[in-house]
């Protein structure tokens, strides 16, 4: 059995530990969202540099613990959350996870956390951000929403906005800015995955006759479809749209 004197030393050698490499907050709220997803609030985490659109890694299990590496669950430590908001004056941000029906460390996770908790991150990273254009072009679906909405949110109030969201029924929409100039595309119980419901959506849009700037996230090979579509039969540039596979079926490390 560990002394308090041995184990004090212990916990302080983590918390620095902690605090050079990673971020450390306190739940503050755990609340449901619409559909599948989960409001998770997180407090006491001032001074980040956050662009709207990109995400933290959450640490869904303690990598400083020798018993996440002996028992091989340091694979799964990590899972990547798009940043729905931030405040930094008040040092709270708020993530929207989804409860993934396969049950991974990830839905575990957050379907266990309640307020007080500590939760562990990396700081903000990714370049899924705005761009400077005449008009910009959202295409993705429940996964893309998080990240949509903060862009949306910062999106100048003289710049259109077009796009599609696709969602399997209307009561899993989340309350996105702007989301009134937005199609919304119900696929029911058809999979998300490869999804033909979302490229056909915008292959449909009544676009301006010029391109402006896509962003397009979710599963994988539907985001590659969407892109697809923008440049060999809109004439899009390439580098007018920015992409962002999230996942897709069998296969682990995606962002």
């Amino acid at each position: 059995m560990v002394s308090t004197e041995e184990s004090a030393p212990a916990r302080g050698v983590r918390g620095r530990l902690l605090d050079l490499m990673f971020v450390r907050g306190r739940v503050e709220d755990v609340r449901p969202a619409p559909g599948r997803m989960r409001w998770i609030r997180v407090g006491g985490v001032q001074g980040l540099a956050w662009t709207p659109g990109q995400q933290v890694r959450v640490h869904v299990a303690d990598i400083t613990s020798a018993g996440t590496w002996v028992s091989g669950a340091v694979r799964n430590a990590l899972r990547t959350y798009s940043v729905w908001e931030y405040d930094a004056s008040a040092g709270v941000m708020e993530l929207c996870v989804m409860d993934h029906e396969a049950g991974g460390p990830g839905a575990r996770w957050a379907g266990d956390l309640r307020p007080g908790q500590e939760i562990v991150f990396g700081r903000p990273e990714g370049t899924f951000g705005l761009r400077p254009a005449s008009y910009h072009l959202f295409a993705g679906e429940e996964t893309a929403s998080v990240p949509f909405g903060a862009m949306l949110r910062v999106t100048p109030p003289g710049e259109p906005v077009h796009g599609v969201i696709e969602v399997s029924r209307s009561e899993d929409r989340l309350p996105l800015p702007r989301g009134e100039e937005l199609m919304w595309r119900y696929r029911g119980d058809a999979p998300a995955a490869n999804s033909a419901t979302l490229v056909d959506a915008v292959r449909g849009l009544d676009l301006p006759p010029e391109p402006g700037f896509a962003y397009v996230a979710g599963e994988a090979r539907t985001v590659q479809a969407v892109r697809a579509h923008l440049v060999r039969e809109r004439g899009w540039d390439r580098r007018s749209v920015l992409v962002k596979p999230f996942w897709t079926p069998r296969k682990r490390g995606m962002e």
